[in-house]
């Protein structure tokens, strides 16, 4: 693992953060190009992902301390650390922005997450690369698979990201304590490969005509049943009914999808929405 890459004078570049902003770069890209396939004016796409960037990050950090509050409470440093991370919670903080901004600008809101689906698919799997050259604990449970990993020189190694689970612990341990060398699930790169064949598979989706909102609660459907699976080789604590948190967001995303389909599976197909200040209504 590489968790700090190089260093330019006083200032060290880490893998995680580096990655984190390459993935808003490409997602960037792909939203405009998205954006002005179905004319809306590329100009959103700025404000939309400036408004990602910071609801997100602040979102998403959020959530992580509230969920980890005990290791909050012994490391405060972690609020300001690069890394560490909950992804759904700042998709839902940084949508709940974007759309009070589609809502101010009267743009309809289901038109700019259709353009969003492929973005987010692409940016989400190309941040993953972070976590895992960051080895920040996002990797999985042990395994003898071939591809295992070995996050021994991450910034939360198996040593550490552990001690929380008294059953590894237990048939794993040594002394007590889970080895740092020990062969894991590389569930980062799982997030990678299946974020790369969600865009390539949506990219085709939006160049047929659909209902406005389809192809984001397909989206919806498409994230929520990955994340939801690869939870299970996740170090995650399991909350209910032996799902983790993220897992129940997950299926929520996973119903929010087909309720969605269903609903909208007797709507009228649009290739183009109508122009910024003229689409007919907010969603």
């Amino acid at each position: 693992m590489h968790p700090e890459l190089f260093k330019i004078g006083p200032v060290t570049v880490y893998s995680y953060g580096l990655m984190l902003g390459v993935s808003f770069v490409v997602a960037f890209l792909v939203f405009e190009s998205q954006l002005k396939r179905m004319g809306i004016d590329p100009g959103v796409g700025r404000i939309v992902t400036l408004l990602a960037i910071v609801f997100g990050a602040v979102g998403a950090k959020l959530l992580y301390v509230i969920e980890n509050f005990d290791l909050f409470l012994r490391a405060p440093r972690i609020l300001f650390s690069p890394g560490r991370l909950t992804w759904y919670g700042g998709f839902v903080l940084a949508a709940a922005a974007i759309w009070a901004y589609c809502r101010r600008r009267k743009i309809r809101f289901a038109h700019v997450c259709d353009a969003a689906a492929p973005a987010l698919l692409l940016g989400y799997g190309v941040a993953r690369i972070g976590c895992h050259l960051a080895g920040d604990g996002d990797y999985g449970i042990p395994t003898d698979l071939p591809w295992a990993a070995v996050y021994a020189n991450g910034t939360y190694p198996p040593s550490l990201a552990f001690g929380g689970f008294p059953e590894i612990v237990r048939k794993y341990g040594v002394n007590g304590v889970v080895p740092d060398t020990i062969p894991v699930h590389p569930t980062p790169i799982y997030e990678l490969l299946i974020g790369l064949l969600g865009f390539v598979v949506f990219i085709r989706l939006a160049k047929k005509a659909r209902p406005a909102g389809w192809l984001f609660m397909a989206y919806l459907l498409f994230a929520g049943s990955a994340r939801f699976l690869v939870e299970f080789l996740r170090l995650n604590r399991r909350v209910l009914l032996g799902l983790s948190d993220a897992q129940m967001v997950s299926a929520l995303m996973m119903v929010a999808g087909i309720v969605g389909l269903w609903m909208l599976s007797g709507s009228p197909k649009s290739a183009r929405p109508p122009a910024p200040g003229q689409a007919g209504g907010r969603a």
